[in-house]
């Protein structure tokens, strides 16, 4: 199966800095690409961990999430190369610049996307 990068219009403008065209660009893309694992990824870390995500209230889903990405390190990497392995080498290059802002930046793009996919959680 191949997939293709999304396009997504309208999210550069005159003001838009070089880290904010890149993650507009380059992450937003490939993480709408790769939804479907990003959940399937989060639905096996609960399983693998015995989290009774469903019983949960909808803040409390949300909380775990946050706080899963934030604290597990092993996760949030694994989830991290999984974006960085549809980079171009130019990409990566630019990427690999300011490596910690752009992980910061797509691991607070994943969180948002996994809360407003909580139904698909289940």
């Amino acid at each position: 199966m191949t997939k293709e990068r999304p396009i997504l219009p309208n999210l550069i403008n005159a003001n838009t800095t070089e880290t904010e065209t890149f993650q507009n660009e380059v992450l937003r893309p490939i993480i709408k690409m790769q939804h479907d694992l990003l959940i399937a990824f989060f639905k096996s870390y609960l399983e693998k961990r015995k989290i009774d995500f469903i019983v949960l209230s909808e803040q409390k889903k949300r909380a775990k999430i946050k706080s899963v990405l934030e604290k597990d390190i092993q996760f949030k990497n694994t989830i991290i190369g999984s974006v960085l392995g549809h980079f171009t080498i130019d990409e990566y290059e630019a990427y690999n610049k300011n490596s910690s802002e752009f992980n910061r930046r797509i691991t607070k793009i994943i969180i948002q996307r996994l809360q407003d996919s909580i139904l698909e959680l289940k």
